[in-house]
């Protein structure tokens, strides 16, 4: 049984000036699917959703839905009459009780508990998850969606991505978060160099034929060009007098050339510094209380011995204190009682989630060569400030282009090269990603996971997360905050054993035994236990310190091939075996 269209777009066209965003691009997307597009930034993707809820004009082409479709369309910035209660901005609801309900329920789940609050008191965060309860009240039969998971914390995203799935939903969105794309999406579009390409699976499979696509291209301009030469060689030769049958040659002589020249936009070689030093004291944090109020408590006697070279990444629900803590490390919030003893080699490197202030009349290169006008990499190497921009994907073009021609993301991006530019050895990023583009991502997650300094990062992007940190902070709110040896992924699904182990415990069972709720019930260590759990400790320093030589060894620059080949391959090697003894020596500590 063939599906029922819901979209159908044929050869759409759309031009800034000059500027074409995409040409005659056409796809569909059928009842039931998930979509995911994904793009570089100012590439279109906004413009494109924009298009097809109607926001904005096209030069040409159709866009055509089936009849009487209800259509839910999350905005990237959506916007609300500040003096509405946040029930009446639900205005999906129209008066209906069972409606009101389903808005009650889907606002609890999304953190919005006031609902009669004004909308003009609520942060930006809090005003797109509104819009985003106004989407799925109304149960539409087909959803767009744009970046929806800005300012979700994890437990609603995961929350978002069960409800997405539940049911025949047909979706069309765009957003950065690669787990999310992966574990909801079906199909996935990617707009690149003006035109569509459609990949009929998940984020995964789209990475790998994108990888296909590429390479075949790649072999395709250079079949091309071989026989380029071969052909501008017969024109060169024959400029005059070329007879009729010879017309046909030269005109797909100019269609042999457009091939020959495409270029694909891929960066070869990965930046990797060598000079950034710091000293073996990075910083202690020395039993730092911190509350807003008696209900609002972020850190309770917090003590912890941040080492050289952690990449931490820092987790929790929106409103623990993620953003607090890091603050008071950088001095701009005071803690209540402690401190933080910060080395004296340590220059911080801060991206906020607030961003900064640019002067809008200013080219982006003008921007950075106001901070540096090159980056001094270690062994004679040097990269000029333009080259960097390129490197984070600004082409020569973006560049020469004014402030106040870029797009929310490029922004983002734009501050992000601002902070790297004064080349620190510690970054602290506060939610780095969001607005950020995939292929960024992909060159930020190359740029710290080479970074040869310290870096802490708070994000709900578990994606990212995976491949940059090697253990995670998680506020758990009131104060609470544990330390966990291992990546997000890793730290879920020891969440996931030990909840399931509490509820197995906690299942009431038949017995006529009397409890004894003063005594501590909890089984002790074995004698096997009790060394096993020694064992490991030490086992854990051994591998740790090794870690860290190899990658002081590795960041030295003094390393011959061979012992850079070695050490390379030893090092993923070492973590694997730390990440299972730490999850083990965590399953001992527990009992």
């Amino acid at each position: 049984m063939a599906q029922t269209p819901y979209l159908d777009v044929q050869n759409l066209t759309k031009r800034f000036g000059a500027h074409v965003l995409f040409d005659s691009i056409s796809f569909s997307i059928a009842e039931g699917q998930k979509v995911g597009l994904v793009a570089q930034n100012g590439t279109g993707k906004s413009t494109l959703l924009s298009i097809l809820t109607e926001k904005e004009g096209k030069d040409s082409g159709e866009c055509i839905y089936r009849n009487d479709l209800r259509i839910g369309y999350l905005e990237q910035n959506p916007q609300f009459d500040r003096k509405e209660s946040v029930l009446d901005a639900c205005f999906n609801h129209e008066g209906s009780p069972e409606k009101i309900l389903k808005a009650k329920q889907i606002l609890t789940q999304l953190k919005i508990t006031d609902l009669q609050q004004p909308m003009g008191q609520l942060s930006g965060g809090q005003q797109k998850r509104v819009a985003l309860a106004n989407v799925l009240i109304t149960e539409p039969d087909f959803i767009i969606l744009d970046e929806p998971t800005n300012h979700l914390d994890l437990e609603m995203i995961e929350w978002l991505e069960g409800y997405l799935n539940r049911g025949n939903k047909t979706l069309l969105m765009v957003t950065h978060d690669r787990f999310f794309l992966d574990r909801v999406c079906n199909i996935i579009l990617e707009l690149d160099n003006k035109t569509i390409y459609t990949y009929r699976g998940n984020y995964s499979y789209y990475l790998e034929k994108r990888q296909e696509r590429i390479d075949n291209t790649r072999a395709e301009i250079a079949r091309a060009n071989n026989l380029y030469r071969k052909e501008l060689d017969w024109m060169r030769r024959m400029p005059q007098a070329r007879g009729h049958k010879a017309r046909y040659r030269e005109e797909a002589f100019y269609d042999l050339e457009a091939k020959a020249k495409q270029r694909i936009d891929e960066r070869q070689v990965r930046l990797k510094a060598s000079n950034v030093y710091i000293g073996s004291k990075i910083f202690e944090c020395q039993y730092v209380s911190k509350a807003w109020s008696p209900e609002n408590v972020i850190l309770k006697d917090f003590y912890y011995n941040f080492s050289r070279f952690e990449k931490m990444g820092i987790v929790g629900n929106n409103g623990t204190g993620k953003s607090t803590f890091i603050k008071m490390l950088l001095g701009l919030v005071k803690p209540d009682s402690g401190r933080f003893d910060i080395g004296e080699t340590v220059r911080f490197g801060y991206f906020s989630q607030e961003g900064l202030q640019f002067n809008e009349q200013q080219k982006v290169i003008d921007v950075i060569t106001n901070i540096a006008d090159y980056i001094d990499l270690g062994g004679g190497r040097h990269m000029t400030a333009s080259q960097f921009l390129q490197y984070f994907l600004f082409t020569p073009e973006q560049q020469h282009n004014y402030v106040y021609k870029l797009s929310g993301g490029e922004r983002r991006k734009l501050y992000l090269c601002t902070v790297l530019m004064k080349n620190p050895n510690f970054l602290v990023l506060d939610e780095p990603t969001n607005d950020l583009d995939i292929q960024t991502l992909q060159v930020l997650e190359e740029y710290l996971q080479d970074f040869p300094g310290c870096v802490i990062i708070v994000s709900h992007d578990r994606y990212f997360m995976d491949k940059v940190i090697d253990h995670i902070l998680v506020f758990k709110g009131e104060g609470n905050v544990s330390d966990f040896p291992g990546n997000y992924t890793q730290y879920r699904e020891w969440s996931r054993l030990k909840s399931k182990e509490e509820t197995e415990t906690t299942k009431p069972k038949e017995t006529k035994t009397k409890v004894n709720y003063h005594h501590d019930d909890r089984r002790k260590m074995t004698f096997k236990e009790k060394r096993e759990f020694e064992q490991l400790g030490q086992e854990i320093e051994q591998l740790e310190n090794e870690c860290q030589a190899i990658e002081e060894a590795l960041c030295s620059g003094l390393l011959s091939v061979e012992d850079l080949t070695e050490k390379s391959k030893r090092l993923p090697l070492l973590k694997a075996q730390l990440d299972e003894k730490s999850m083990r020596w965590l399953e001992l500590s527990e009992i």
